[in-house]
């Protein structure tokens, strides 16, 4: 039983109201079965994502594996990542390093140098 899913955020910790004998956050949010999933720190972290809408603006399409330094977080910083096309407005994106806290929803940006190169909205993320 929780509050509503529009009061959890992936990577949340306070606020469960849950007693565990080591820390609990939020994992992810199945809307469709009105379920907050939880588990420990360490289940946060992800090496991957798939964003769709993606706008690229310098040019009209990726021709290939292009390395970027990838946002998927506000107060983060930029990481070091593979942008792969998958066809249409849709991309994958893989990390050098694991990154804590990717939420589908939520929008990831890529860069080249001090160049934007644009984003999309991150589909799922493992």
């Amino acid at each position: 039983k929780h509050k509503g899913l529009p009061f959890y955020t992936i990577g949340q910790r306070k606020g469960l109201g849950l007693a565990h004998p080591t820390p609990l956050y939020v994992l992810g949010l199945r809307p469709e079965e009105n379920i907050v999933v939880v588990g420990e720190e360490r289940s946060l972290y992800k090496t991957e994502l798939v964003a769709s809408g993606v706008n690229l603006i310098p040019f009209d399409s990726l021709k290939g594996k292009t390395r970027v330094r990838a946002k998927v977080r506000y107060k983060v910083k930029e990481a070091e990542a593979m942008l792969i096309p998958l066809g249409g407005d849709r991309v994958k994106v893989e990390f050098s390093t694991p990154q804590r806290a990717i939420a589908p929803g939520q929008s990831a940006v890529f860069y080249q140098d001090d160049i934007l190169l644009g984003g999309g909205v991150i589909e799922s993320a493992k």
